[in-house]
């Protein structure tokens, strides 16, 4: 009898411990295989690492110090560094001054300038940033107030020109390794330290009221920047729609073709434009002109060439810090008659990495380069960035930057310089903030309509990346124990529908988070 339940025993021993080992979920490492073991998915190429925040400890790797194309995961460095070494309380300044003289009929002798210090936010867009990017109705709303301004000073007559100026930084619209087609949208706008409405104009297409007749089309705001050759014909109620858009590098002729059905609701495009300077010199003007005051000079561009640079220094008529220092506190410097203080640096730091804002990244790049470099260049902010990242451990062999935000095709990371940035940022004071900045899972940004399952919902912060057949994705993410983990998934080379890939990463993400807890 006695030998009977002991075998018995023997027996439930081993049945609660399969069912135990059951529970259990397999290790990370098998569970990540199983997930890329499709043949679709193996011709591509993938990357990732997995880091406990609080122990250290690798969970995870595939391919850790191999080099991959990052996309829009070049942001974090970017930002990184600024929060790091600017500053969450920075602020850029916008003047309009004038070295010449204002009299008292309202005579303004010589010109008026209009001078940019990289603030990305002359807009219509709403800060701070709240769960997505909102804009209001007035573009250049900034601008409109600046001119109001000049109104209210009492200048009537400008006998100089308008200038506007975005000297501050370098003139490099474009980062090295940037596609061609990529210049013609809001995604590859040209960068400048003066920037009205993201560099943008915004083209509305709506069918005419007869097939037959060519669409409507209007752009906001300053409608007489583009020339405008208009091909696309209203077509008859379900025909489809198919519009194509095209203007060639340094022209502002703007060439649209296709067909617009009757029924169609209307079509918008942001559509980049070709000198953020010129731009703004002309509508500027436009704005004054509007305001009655009369300008008897030209509207014309004040740059810095890269090949200037040599001779370039920094002086008192481009103060540092975002240009705060008040006017003519020394012999010879313009009398500012309007200005602009911008929001703080962080709120504009949300906007980059949570919809991946190219062109605000880029204008970080160079202001890292501008206010803790040699000059307001791409080189002398990756400069910066190269000081930043050896400080932070990361390995100088595992990443090369040719840009701030991942446009460039030429950029290079693995997925342990990313982790490794991620771990130095989570120790660092501003750690919180800069995880902030990142899109929440299933909340906001470029993860709003990822991750909606409710065990997953907001216990992931990451920051996306996308060009052609490259997908990324790296951040923080809190595991079912509670454990604090740091990791970075980066994929290349492939020729998959975008949706395969994103699930995919999804699928290891969710492999990350279930380390069993919550299946005891």
């Amino acid at each position: 009898m006695g030998s009977k339940r002991a075998h018995f025993a023997v027996v439930l021993c081993l049945l609660l411990a399969t069912q135990l080992q059951a529970a259990k979920p397999k290790p990370l490492s098998n569970r990540v295989s199983a997930i890329l073991s499709d043949s679709d998915l193996t011709r591509g190429f993938w990357g990732i690492e997995v880091v406990s925040l609080k122990t250290g400890k690798v969970l995870y790797s595939q391919n850790p110090d191999k080099l991959f194309t990052p996309a829009s995961n070049t942001k974090l460095f970017t930002t990184a560094a600024a929060l790091a070494l600017i500053g969450p309380d920075y602020s850029f300044r916008t003047t309009v001054e004038t070295t010449g003289t204002l009299d008292k009929h309202g005579r303004l002798t010589g010109d008026l300038v209009l001078v940019g210090r990289g603030d990305p936010n002359l807009s219509g867009r709403e800060l701070p940033y709240a769960l997505r990017t909102q804009r209001n109705d007035h573009p250049i709303r900034v601008l409109e107030q600046l001119a109001d301004a000049l109104v209210q000073q009492g200048v009537k007559y400008v006998d100089g020109d308008i200038v506007a100026d975005d000297s501050y930084f370098a003139f490099e619209r474009y980062g090295e390794g940037w596609s061609q087609d990529d210049l013609v949208w809001a995604d590859g706008a040209p960068v400048s330290a003066l920037t009205i409405n993201d560099n943008v104009v915004f083209v509305s297409i709506l069918p005419a009221d007869r097939a037959g007749e060519r669409a409507f089309v209007s752009i906001t705001p300053f409608a007489d920047y583009y020339h405008i050759d208009n091909r696309i014909i209203t077509t008859p109620s379900g025909t489809g729609r198919k519009i194509f858009i095209n203007r060639e590098p340094g022209s502002t002729q703007l060439t649209l073709w296709g067909n617009m059905p009757l029924d169609d609701a209307g079509a918008n495009e942001a559509l980049a434009i070709e000198d953020p300077a010129e731009f703004a010199a002309e509508l500027f003007r436009q704005l004054l002109e509007t305001r009655g005051i009369v300008v008897y000079g030209r509207q014309r561009t004040r740059h810095t060439e890269l090949a200037s640079l040599s001779t370039f220094t920094v002086t008192a008529t481009a103060p540092a810090r975002g240009g705060d220092e008040p006017a003519r506190n020394l012999p010879n410097q313009p009398l500012v008659l309007a200005s602009n203080q911008s929001k703080p640096l962080i709120d504009d730091l949300h906007v980059i990495n949570k919809v991946s804002q190219n062109l605000h990244a880029e204008i970080l790049l160079r202001l890292l380069g501008r206010e803790k470099g040699t000059a307001g260049t791409v080189e002398g902010g990756l400069e910066v960035l190269r000081g930043f990242l050896n400080r932070a451990g990361v390995p100088a062999d595992q990443y090369a930057f040719y840009d701030g935000s991942g446009l460039s095709r030429q950029n290079l990371a693995t997925p342990h310089a990313i982790v490794q940035l991620l771990s130095y940022a989570a120790s660092q004071p501003w750690g919180t903030s800069f995880r902030d900045t990142l899109p929440l899972a299933g909340v906001d940004g470029s993860l709003a309509e990822r991750f909606k399952n409710l065990l997953v919902q907001g216990r992931v912060y990451g920051k996306t990346g996308s060009l052609g057949g490259v997908k990324t994705l790296s951040g923080y993410a809190t595991t079912d124990s509670g454990d604090q983990v740091a990791f970075s998934i980066l994929s290349n080379n492939f020729n998959l529908p975008d949706k395969r890939v994103t699930d995919t990463i999804d699928s290891i993400v969710g492999a990350i988070l279930n380390d069993g807890a919550k299946s005891k």
